[in-house]
């Protein structure tokens, strides 16, 4: 794909591009071990979007072949149920890749449960030494929303390579990893990077800077028109849901789109920007994970 002026850069096209790849593999994959990839979903308490995001997960492993496996615990259920459930999940040999839909209840210890998960079985690339690996460069899992960013980035051309990238959103689960890989020398890094937060001083001198705009703060339309310099890419990670007058639901982004897409060289929709690469790097991962434990 060649980059275009205002181009509009479908994650949805991609993410079923890398699908349909994965699928082909998951199917050679399955007839030369006997069994297909497996991805365990553990889903503590009752949780609207989660609820929706595991469903898609669930409906990503259905069409390209993997085995997913659901697990569901009340949000007045003991920790060590949790505890409990993760060791069976670390032990199963069906299972090759588990991920632990967060937020978790109030009560429960985020860190200590993802910590409980083994980093070879840790496809959403949270645990501390797959971090760790990440900042090393050394081969690891990549936590899904940053490496589908890079892969998007990858799929429509966009050079990175000595370029000034800003982050605005410091998380452990985008910005912080996305600053990372985008150091990295690698094909889709040896960047120049800024991350930004909330105590950032003179921030749109800065994000007006950046020739690659990324912006997961999580707070709606934050990045106004001018924020951005003329021809910037803008990547939008953020999602939040905006209830119009009429009473009807939408998703929003970080970005003011109606408002920056005239001046940005390439830019995200939401949705159907990154959320659907998030999804297809999960499955990405858990094809990994069953080749790196099959010998494949």
């Amino acid at each position: 794909m060649s980059l275009t002026p205002a181009t509009i850069m479908d994650g949805r096209k991609v993410s079923s591009e890398r699908l349909l790849e994965l699928g082909y593999e998951v199917a050679l994959l399955t007839s030369q071990f006997g069994r297909a990839p497996g991805l365990a979903v553990v889903l503590v308490g009752d949780h609207g979007p989660s609820e929706a995001y595991v469903g898609m997960k669930k409906k990503a492993c259905e069409s390209i072949g993997i085995a997913s496996f659901d697990y569901r615990l009340r949000a007045d259920q003991d920790e060590a149920d949790l505890v409990s459930c993760l060791d069976a999940l670390n032990a199963d040999p069906r299972v090759d890749g588990i991920l632990l839909q967060l937020p978790l209840p109030n009560g429960f210890d985020e860190d200590k449960m993802v910590q409980r998960i083994s980093p070879d079985k840790d496809v959403d690339g949270f645990h501390p030494m797959n971090v760790g690996k990440l900042l090393l460069g050394l081969e690891t899992f990549v936590s899904c929303t940053p490496y589908g960013v890079c892969v998007l980035l990858e799929a429509y051309n966009i050079p990175v390579e000595g370029k000034h990238v800003v982050i605005v959103g410091r998380s452990n689960i985008v910005g912080k990893p996305l600053a990372a890989l985008l150091l990295q020398k690698q094909k889709i890094g040896n960047a120049t990077v800024t991350v930004c937060h909330s105590k950032s001083e003179n921030l749109a001198d800065i994000t007006q800077s950046a020739d690659i705009l990324i912006a997961a703060m999580g707070v709606p339309r934050f990045i106004k028109a001018d924020m951005v310099k003329p021809g910037a890419v803008v990547i939008d990670v953020g999602t939040s849901r905006e209830v119009l007058p009429d009473g009807r639901k939408i998703l929003i982004g970080d970005v003011d789109y109606d408002a920056v897409a005239p001046i940005a060289s390439a830019i995200t929709p939401v949705p159907g920007g990154v959320g659907p690469m998030t999804i297809a790097m999960l499955m990405s991962n858990t094809v990994t994970s069953f080749k790196r434990r099959m010998g494949a």
